[in-house]
């Protein structure tokens, strides 16, 4: 491996102090802190060291840098806090200030758990950390056993989904900055809750982004989102490190349990040892050190599981990767749809084999890109468990023209059929906030970039992006409107009503099935069989069976014991040996 795209081990660092800067692009670097300006002097390696810092900087203290002549003070690239945005100076942090009550925390393995993804601005009315602490009650009793925080870094603005996030280790201050959100993660260890927290280093967002004044961050090239981190040119040594201490910062004084990293695939990185690899090395020492679990997940377009094979056997030694392709069959399933990606999915059969084979596309002509896609999955060697797998989530909703949830189109039945394949299948089930009870409410893409330009490049895009899956122009929605954002928060008030309430029933059902039969917390692959023309699939799990009906006919199938239903108790037949008769549109788990 080279020099330049090899990241120093932590341990082998020299020590920094807390208002070292790395500026390898600056001939002179200034601090300016709260009131006094501090001259700088460059240290190796392009780095930069106060001359003299007075002792016992108070917590909160205001700071940042002055590079050449520039008289605007920039916020620190490893900046913590960001009380007034992110184009503002940065603010002291102390980590080690909260008085953590989770000593009896021992951490929690990923397989056999259950993942509830949120957003933190819309969970809750107060749309905040605390705001979540409130209703952790309501995720207990569904069994989750990890929430997953959409990003939560600094970003411009007050409203957004958090992907173009640019000061990656600065918690987002209206949600409660640094302090509200170890509070969070503080309360839900309490509550036997982990935290996994979803976390972006394959781009920059486009306001706010200061780092290229600073030294070599990004490199020639664009992926979807923005310019290429620099993973393995000049300076790259940095950068890598940039990115490690920023995870093992969320780990360590945070008490995170887990990182989920989004889109994988757009990390462009030639070195010998892949970034996520180096990821998975040192986030292992952690857990070590810490004595508790620590999980790595990544979101990747490739349908490969290269990424969660172990380093041993060649892989990069990630814990576990998202299945798209799980989300693709169960909705093709259940709406119909078969617009852009979907067409693919059409024949149940294709759920089916997502069920056996972990992926439908592992090495098959795929029509949405063209070309053949994926690879096959060792089924008889990796546990089903290291693929996360969901009905719902924020990229699958919110991506819709109008951030429409599947409650909108589904029955309570259907609904339900989604929650049993999901919750019932041998992967790792992952929940978006409100599906558990058939949220009325969208999840739409929304921002509030302070920028006219930006705002209007934002609409224009989301129009061109949705012309490949097929969206009325007019329908999609424009994600600056205030409006846009107060519609997509949660409406608890509904959870315990009517519909809803059968389904937050459901939901609750299936968490109990998960805690008392192994067979739904099993590893091991599935065995699925398809009637193609009579709509119909069969889950085998061990002596427990899932059976769906997507057709119109009543379905006869052997049972000795309905454990789940998602319609009223299927009627006894007269068949020797024990049976049920399934309505078309239901499923049903038993006992065989």
């Amino acid at each position: 491996m080279s020099a330049q795209s090899a990241a120093q081990p932590a341990a082998e660092r020299p020590a920094r102090g807390p208002f070292d800067v790395w500026a390898p692009r600056c001939d002179r670097v200034r601090l300016s802190l709260a009131e006094d300006v501090v001259d700088m002097v460059p240290a190796d390696g392009g780095w930069w060291t106060p001359a003299s810092v007075p002792a016992g900087v108070p917590d909160g203290t205001s700071y940042g840098f002055l590079l050449g002549e520039d008289t605007t003070v920039l916020p620190d690239p490893r900046s913590r806090r960001q009380p007034g945005g992110v184009h503002e100076r940065s603010a002291t942090f102390d980590a080690g200030a909260h008085t953590w009550n989770d000593s009896g925390w021992t951490g929690r393995q990923l397989a056999g758990a259950t993942i509830y993804e949120l957003h933190v601005g819309t969970f809750s009315p107060a749309g905040t950390f605390d705001g979540v602490v409130e209703r952790l009650d309501h995720l207990v009793s569904l069994g989750v056993g990890f929430v997953e925080l959409m990003p939560v870094n600094a970003f411009n603005g007050v409203h957004n989904w958090g992907y173009d996030g640019v000061l990656w280790s600065a918690v987002h201050e209206p949600y409660g900055g640094p302090a509200g959100y170890q509070r969070l993660v503080d309360a839900c260890h309490r509550a036997g809750i982990g935290v996994i927290q979803d976390v972006v280093y394959n781009h920059l967002g486009p306001s706010g982004n200061y780092l290229p004044r600073f030294g070599p961050y990004l490199k020639q090239g664009r992926n979807t989102w923005g310019d290429l981190v620099n993973l393995d040119g000049e300076g790259a040594a940095e950068v890598r490190r940039y990115i490690l201490d920023s995870v093992l910062m969320w780990l360590r004084d945070y008490h995170v349990d887990g990182l989920r990293l989004d889109a994988v695939h757009a990390l462009h990185d030639d070195s010998d040892l892949h970034l996520l690899e180096e990821l998975a090395i040192e986030v292992q020492a952690l857990s070590a050190h810490l004595n508790r679990p620590l999980t790595l997940i990544a979101e990747s377009d490739l349908n490969d599981t290269r990424l969660v094979t172990p380093r041993e056997a060649g892989g990069y030694g990630l814990d576990a990767q998202w299945s798209d392709d799980f989300h693709h069959g169960v909705h093709v399933a259940l709406t119909g749809e078969t617009t852009g990606y979907y067409a693919d999915f059409e024949p149940l059969g294709a759920l089916g084999k997502v069920l056996d084979c972990g992926f439908f596309h592992d090495g098959t002509f795929s029509s949405f890109r063209d070309a053949p896609h994926g690879r096959p999955v060792d089924t008889e060697r990796m546990p089903a468990w290291r693929l996360v797998v969901c009905a719902q989530n924020h990229d699958q909703i919110g991506n819709r023209a109008r951030g429409d949830r599947t409650a909108e189109h589904l029955s309570t039945e259907q609904l339900l059929c989604g929650a049993l394949l999901t919750l019932g299948s041998p992967f790792t089930p992952m929940l978006f906030q409100g599906e558990e009870w058939a949220a009325s409410t969208p999840f739409a893409f929304f921002t509030s970039h302070p920028e006219p330009e930006l705002a209007t490049a934002t609409a224009e895009g989301r129009l061109a992006e949705f012309e490949r899956m097929g969206w009325d122009p007019d329908e999609v929605l424009d994600p600056q409107d205030p409006a846009t954002f107060a519609a997509s928060r949660l409406r608890w008030e509904e959870a315990e009503t009517g519909e809803h309430a059968r389904v937050l029933a459901g939901y609750r059902r299936l968490a109990q099935l998960r805690r008392t039969c192994p067979e739904l917390t099993d590893p091991s692959f599935g065995s699925a069989t398809v009637d193609e023309d009579a709509r119909r699939l069969t889950l085998e799990r061990g002596a427990l069976a899932i059976h769906v009906n997507l057709g119109t006919e009543p379905w006869q199938v052997a049972a000795t014991e309905v454990l789940f239903s998602t319609g009223p108790e299927p009627a006894q037949s007269s068949a020797p040996g024990g049976a049920v008769v399934v309505p078309g549109g239901n499923g049903v788990l038993v006992r065989r």
